[in-house]
This record gives C-alpha cells, sequence and structure tokens, in this order.
C-alpha cells in the first residue's frame, strides 16, 4: 500500500528524469527520500549526474556505464527512476537514480541528504557521534544513514509503495537556489560541471582528482 507522501510533496513523473542526466539531477534535487517503515524522511541536498557510452547520447567517461552495460552497471540502461546502488572500496553502498530512457545509459549520484525525520532509525546506522548535518554527507554515508543496499538495486525510486522512493516538493521556490560545479574525484571529464548543490551544512567538500583530465 502507498505511503502517504509528506506534506508538500508529491509523487516524481518519471518523464522528468528520461532526458540529459544533467537535468534530471536539477529534477532530484530538493526531492525527498522516504522510508515509510521508519518514518525516515530525507531532503537530496548534493548531487553529481553521470551519463553512458560514447556512442550514445550523454558520453560521459567518468560514468560506469561508459564501456557498456555489464551485469553490475545494468540498471543504468533501464527505465529512468530506478535504483542503481554500488559498493564503493569495498566498505560503502553508493545510491544513484537511473535517468535517460530505457536502453540509454545514465544516472544521479545522491551525494549529500539532510535528514528530515527518522533520526532514531539512522543514528541506529550512523551511530551518536556524527553531527547531525554530518549524518548524510558524502555519498557512503547517504547509504549508510537510510539503509540503502544491493537488495534496493533495480527498484522503482519513484512509486510510493517501494521499501525506499524519492517524492518532489511541489513549491519550486524551495529549490530556486542551486550551485554547479565538478564532479568530486573523478579523474577523466574533470571540469565537467555536473555536481550541483543547495546551499546547505549538509553538503561534502569538493575534491579534486591527483590524475584528473580536463577534457570536456
Amino acid at each position: 500500500m502507498p505511503f502517504p507522501l509528506p506534506d508538500g510533496y508529491s509523487v516524481l513523473d518519471r518523464t522528468m528524469l528520461s532526458g540529459a542526466p544533467i537535468e534530471a539531477a536539477r529534477t532530484l534535487l530538493g526531492c525527498v527520500i522516504v522510508i515509510p517503515a521508519e518514518d525516515v524522511t530525507a531532503t537530496i541536498t548534493e548531487v553529481e549526474a553521470y551519463g553512458g557510452p560514447a556512442d550514445q547520447r550523454y558520453p560521459d567517461p567518468a560514468a560506469h556505464c561508459f564501456m557498456g552495460p555489464t551485469e553490475r552497471n545494468r540498471a543504468m540502461f533501464g527505465p529512468a527512476g530506478h535504483w542503481y546502488i554500488y559498493r564503493s572500496y569495498g566498505i560503502h553502498f553508493c545510491a544513484n537514480i537511473t535517468s535517460a530512457t530505457d536502453g540509454t545509459g545514465g544516472g544521479v549520484l545522491v551525494r549529500s541528504v539532510r535528514i528530515e525525520q527518522g533520526m532514531d532509525a539512522v543514528r541506529r546506522r550512523r551511530g551518536e557521534k556524527p553531527a547531525v548535518a554530518g549524518l548524510g554527507r558524502g555519498p557512503g554515508n547517504v547509504g549508510q544513514a537510510l539503509g540503502l543496499d544491493l537488495s534496493d538495486y533495480g527498484a522503482d525510486a519513484l512509486d510510493p509503495s517501494s521499501r525506499v522512493f524519492v517524492a518532489q516538493p511541489e513549491t519550486a521556490d524551495l529549490v530556486s537556489d542551486i550551485h554547479a560545479g565538478p564532479r568530486v574525484g573523478v579523474r577523466r571529464a574533470a571540469n565537467r560541471p555536473w555536481r550541483l548543490w543547495l546551499p546547505d551544512d549538509s553538503v561534502s567538500a569538493y575534491r579534486r582528482h591527483k590524475k584528473a583530465v580536463e577534457e570536456f
């Protein structure tokens, strides 16, 4: 049964994620991630867009799917608005929401969130030490704070009956102040301004790859 949406939010239209990855990223910024069973909501405050293979519409050498479909990245070629979860450095789970149309690679990495409610559930996973602003700062902490893992891989991120889903604000003014810059820690296409964030203390710091290539 679908979970009642938070006040001021509505179901996100899948077509809004079916175009260019950077436009999907702009759409997702300021949306909320909802975990109904735990009464958790978290506002997305930082995202990064990633494209696809060289022979498709949004070529991106920094993307996991640049070399084409694999068992790991297959979700990035599926319909828009689904969870693409991967394990980073064998430790953290990172959460992405797929973009573009079916068969075209693309996705949006959720880099940071601001926890709005459900603090007890989040603290059970993150512990008591991190400051509130740091609970969902950085993609590894997003996955841990929200309890996302490979069991969520491929699930519909826009369906209110899903274990974890995304809802959009009904008032555009809530996300009017958007900043843009290079993505964090990528080696290729390092100058592409596909990282978007809100002016919020939950946002992670920029870090440039030591061997960054300034291709666009």
